[in-house]
């Protein structure tokens, strides 16, 4: 399983989304002091989900 890493800026294309606002409290405190920006943060948690997924899937199939 990939450990979640607070990532550096990436280049970034604009998408919308609505979080819960306990989410956006808590994604603000993680990255208060980083960094990091909340899109950032929330790009590197879709990726490790992912990855998480993919391997889950992967191991599905070996069972």
């Amino acid at each position: 399983m990939a450990k979640f890493k607070i990532p550096k800026i990436p280049s970034t294309t604009s998408k919308s989304i609505r979080f819960p606002n306990d989410v956006i409290e808590q994604v603000e405190e993680a990255i208060r002091g980083q960094e990091c920006t909340f899109t950032a943060f929330v790009v590197e948690a879709v990726r490790v989900a992912l990855e998480n997924l993919k391997e889950d899937g992967e191991q599905d199939k070996s069972e």
